[in-house]
């Protein structure tokens, strides 16, 4: 069984549990998705499942071309995955492998929020709103001028925030619906919607 899958983040909503509390779930499309290639350790050194994820998107020549060689159908997006046994190159592989599994990891690339100030990056309080205060959302000091003499490495400052990969682990398996490829997950995982995300068996939950 292969432990992942490619999909995209549809949204967010609830489902209600069995004693009717609220469980906020995000709902994801993952897959379906086909087996490009099967990295072997006697050949490349490790064992895992090159996964593409299956679209109505146009392709490259040479994704085009990576598919054929393997005897599977070409995808846009590409990921391996590791395996437990071995698959077969043009394999389908759906959202059913998460059926006996309770908690998984999804990564994803986090909301590009742009440039920042340390308020909304980092969290500072800030200085005094009253009137006369010229310290409202400046950072402070950021080193001294006498000692050290030079900022240093890893001051928090303002700067790009967000757009970086990101992990939520150990979210727990809401519901699994193979007719339509969806995955619900408690929480909320990284990204916008309909961004792409690589849903994997969850590493520090696995016996």
């Amino acid at each position: 069984m292969i432990a992942g899958l490619i999909g995209r983040k549809a949204g967010m909503t609830q489902v209600f549990s069995e004693n009717g509390a609220a469980v906020p779930v995000t709902v994801l499309e993952a897959g379906p998705c086909v087996v490009l290639e099967v990295k072997t350790r006697e050949k490349h050194g490790y064992e895992a499942a090159q996964l593409g994820l299956l679209e109505n998107k146009s392709v490259t020549k040479p994704q085009e071309g990576h598919a054929k060689k393997h005897g599977a159908s070409p995808a846009r997006i590409v990921r391996e995955f590791a395996y437990d046994t071995k698959p077969e190159p043009g394999e389908k592989v759906t959202v059913e492998i998460f059926k006996d599994m309770k908690y998984v990891d999804v990564s994803g690339t986090s909301k590009g929020r742009g440039f920042a100030s340390v308020i909304k990056r980092w969290g500072f309080k800030g200085g005094p709103k009253s009137h006369g205060s010229m310290f409202h959302r400046a950072p402070g000091s950021i080193g001294g001028s006498s000692f050290p003499s030079r900022v240093w490495r890893g001051m928090k400052m303002g700067g790009r925030y967000g757009n970086k990969r990101a992990t939520a682990q150990n979210l727990e398996v809401i519901k699994v619906d193979p007719e339509k490829n969806l995955l619900l997950v408690r929480g909320a995982v990284p990204g916008h919607r309909k961004g792409y995300v690589f849903i994997c068996r969850a590493v520090k939950k696995h016996a």
